[in-house]
C-alpha cells in the first residue's frame, strides 16, 4: 500500500476519533466523532453516497448514515481504515487527499484549545496541488475573483477578474479556508466589497 497523504490521513483520523470517543464533537454541525465515520463509510462502501450529492436522494443517505452510526465506534473505525477495493492508488488519491484531511481537521479544530499542525513540505505541496484544480470551483458561490498565494509566493488564479480578493497562506489552511473550515494565519487583501463578500461565504476564519 503507498504512502499516499490521502491514506496517512486515513489512519490519523481513525486513530483521532478513538482517542476523542464517539460522542466528540466535529465542526460539521450535527455531526459527532461516530456520526463523521459514518459519513466517510457511506461514501465509499454504500450506494447511497450519491445522496451527498443529489438532494432528492439525501434522505437515503442520511437512513445509510443512521444504519452505519448504531454500531460502535471501534468497529466503524476498524472498516474505515482499509479503503473499499475501488480505491485504487490514483483514484484514492484524487478523491479522498482533501476528504480526509479536512474530515481529520473537522475532528481536531472543534476540541478547546486546538492548534494547527506543521505539515511536511511535500503535504503541503500535495494540498496546493488539489487546491489549484478544485479551487476554481470552490470560490464560485463568493462570486468575485479570487487568487491563491502560497507562502513561497507561488500564485494561482481560482476565479478570474478584477481586483480579486487575494487570499495569502500555507496550503493547508487555504484549502481549509475554502472548504468553510476554521483556519488560521491566512490574509485576505483587496477592495473592501470583494473582501466583504468573500467573508459573506468562508466566514470562519480565524484571526
Amino acid at each position: 500500500m503507498s504512502d499516499t497523504l490521502a491514506r496517512r490521513e486515513r489512519q490519523a483520523l481513525c486513530d483521532t476519533a478513538l482517542q476523542l470517543g464517539p460522542a466528540a464533537p466535529t465542526c460539521c454541525e450535527g455531526w459527532d466523532a461516530r456520526r463523521l465515520v459514518a459519513h466517510l463509510l457511506v461514501r465509499e462502501r454504500s450506494p447511497w453516497a450519491v445522496g451527498l450529492a443529489v438532494r432528492p436522494l439525501s434522505s437515503r443517505t442520511e437512513r445509510a448514515m443512521d444504519a452505519w452510526s448504531r454500531q460502535e465506534l471501534a468497529t466503524l473505525v476498524d472498516r474505515l481504515r482499509t479503503p473499499a477495493p475501488w480505491l485504487l492508488g490514483p483514484v484514492d488519491s484524487a478523491i479522498n487527499t482533501t476528504e480526509f484531511f479536512v474530515h481529520h481537521e473537522d475532528l481536531r479544530r472543534a476540541q478547546p484549545g486546538w492548534e494547527p499542525r506543521a505539515l511536511a513540505a511535500a503535504d503541503e505541496e500535495t494540498l496546493w496541488r488539489h487546491l489549484t484544480l478544485a479551487g476554481r470551483a470552490m470560490v464560485r458561490p463568493a462570486g468575485v475573483p479570487v487568487v491563491a498565494v502560497r507562502d513561497d509566493g507561488r500564485r494561482a488564479v481560482l476565479r478570474r477578474g478584477e481586483d480579486p480578493v487575494v487570499l495569502t497562506g500555507r496550503a493547508s489552511e487555504l484549502v481549509l479556508l475554502l472548504f468553510d473550515r476554521p483556519s488560521v494565519d491566512v490574509a485576505l487583501e483587496g477592495m473592501d466589497e470583494p473582501v466583504r463578500r468573500f467573508r459573506a461565504t468562508f466566514d470562519r476564519l480565524r484571526p
